[in-house]
């Protein structure tokens, strides 16, 4: 049975970002580059991914010896639906108060600057 929850946790994320850059993959392809970044071990990569085809997060085909495993969930989808509960559950739901966060907390370059000011433009010309 599969869960209804199919928000991926921190490790999750982790692998979905691996295989949005180039899918599909084996276990051990996707292992070789997570334990670039950090220490972790090969069962619990594998133990993560089998959880993840539970949740309906990815899905896996035979091939050979091996399995190899697919993205079941878009990437904008899944950030957006991330991106709308840390809005909710940190800022109350203000788009203002995340982005006069963000901006507070980083050296924004002016080119960054320019593209914001240019998509709020697009996005005025569009209502």
């Amino acid at each position: 049975m599969r869960s209804t929850n199919n928000t991926p946790t921190a490790a999750e994320l982790e692998i979905l970002a691996v295989l949005w850059e180039k899918e599909p993959l084996t276990v051990k392809e996707i292992h070789s580059v997570l334990i670039a970044n950090k220490e972790v071990g090969y069962t619990t990569t594998l133990k993560t991914m089998q959880n993840m085809v539970g949740k309906g997060i990815l899905k896996r085909e035979p091939n050979g010896k091996n399995h190899l495993y697919f993205s079941a969930i878009p990437k904008e989808k899944t950030r957006g639906k991330l991106l709308d509960r840390f809005l909710e559950t940190t800022f109350s739901g203000s788009a203002s108060s995340l982005v006069q966060q963000l901006l507070g907390n980083k050296k924004t370059s002016q080119a960054e600057l320019d593209e914001i000011k240019q998509l709020i433009e697009r996005m005025q010309n569009d209502k």
